[in-house]
């Protein structure tokens, strides 16, 4: 920093914080990257929400100085749901790794996506289960050994920027954790993106996943330029699904598509502060007699 220049404190910061991470994990540059974007987004911490599920990127809420709920293993986007619905005006964030969002939380994110509520909803992808040791994931690659798997992984990927955009995803992107200020970058058009925003960060682990190393990811991913048209949900898809040159960037966007909540009528005011007249009440009574 130069003499001088006084640097912004980030409110979103808990540096007095244990951290429960290895030493070297992806997992702290994402937080490093969305501290930043909610700091430099403008977003009030106390108008914030953050759910996860359970896993090491699931830790990702207790280390932001914001209102947090952190759930069951795959059932971080039913409980960010719930909160958007009551407290529409909120700001809020499904925060969990690969295999919480992609295995167990699946059917979740097929449904999060039909939906379109206004949330961003943030992987951390290491393509292996970091808190139980080290099996394979949905997203581990074939071939991969494991401690489970230890002739190695025989399926196929999980592919997540494919499934988003087939069921009509408006905003896909994909960011690496080792490079902060393009993911920060993405984080915030997600975040400032009306609709389900689908963020897959690629995050290595660094003691058991071998094969996905910081090297790796940079030799295997690209950004996409300023020649990629965000609109063009065709292009994005085939992009998608090239496994060989892994684009990084936002691979669509699709302004102006209605928000769950805006096709519930929900309204702006929190849930508790609503009140139904009394002829309304009365006649809800009666329909039950």
């Amino acid at each position: 920093m130069k003499e001088g220049k006084k640097q912004t404190a980030n409110p979103f910061d808990m540096p007095q914080k244990k951290m429960g991470w290895c030493p070297g994990c992806g997992n702290y540059r994402i937080l490093d990257a969305l501290k930043g974007a909610l700091h430099e987004s403008g977003i009030d911490r106390r108008e914030l929400v953050i759910v996860s599920g359970i896993g090491q990127a699931a830790k990702t809420p207790q280390y932001v100085n914001a209102n947090m709920f952190n759930g069951l293993h795959g059932r971080a986007l039913p409980a960010a749901l719930g909160v958007k619905l009551a407290r529409p005006d909120l700001v809020v964030v499904a925060e969990s790794g690969d295999g919480c969002m992609y295995g167990e939380g699946g059917n979740h994110f097929l449904h999060a996506i039909r939906r379109n509520a206004d949330i961003t909803v943030i992987v951390h992808n290491n393509m292996v289960y970091g808190l139980t040791k080290g099996q394979a994931s949905p997203t581990s690659m074939v071939g991969m050994t494991t401690p489970v798997q230890v002739e190695g992984v025989m399926l196929e990927p999980f592919n997540p920027l494919a499934v988003a955009l087939s069921l009509g995803a408006p905003f896909v992107a994909r960011a690496s954790a080792g490079d902060g200020d393009q993911t920060k970058d993405i984080f915030k058009q997600a975040l400032a993106f009306k609709g389900v925003s689908v963020v897959d960060v690629f995050q290595p682990c660094v003691v058991f996943n071998k094969l996905n190393t910081y090297k790796w990811f940079s030799e295997h991913t690209f950004y996409l330029d300023s020649s990629h048209d965000v609109t063009d949900r065709t292009q994005a898809i085939r992009i998608s699904l090239d496994s060989e040159r892994l684009a990084l960037g936002v691979l669509y966007r699709h302004e102006g598509r209605e928000t769950y909540e805006e096709l519930l009528g929900a309204e702006p005011a929190a849930l508790g502060e609503q009140r139904l007249a009394d002829d309304e009440l009365q006649e809800v009574i009666n329909s039950f007699r």
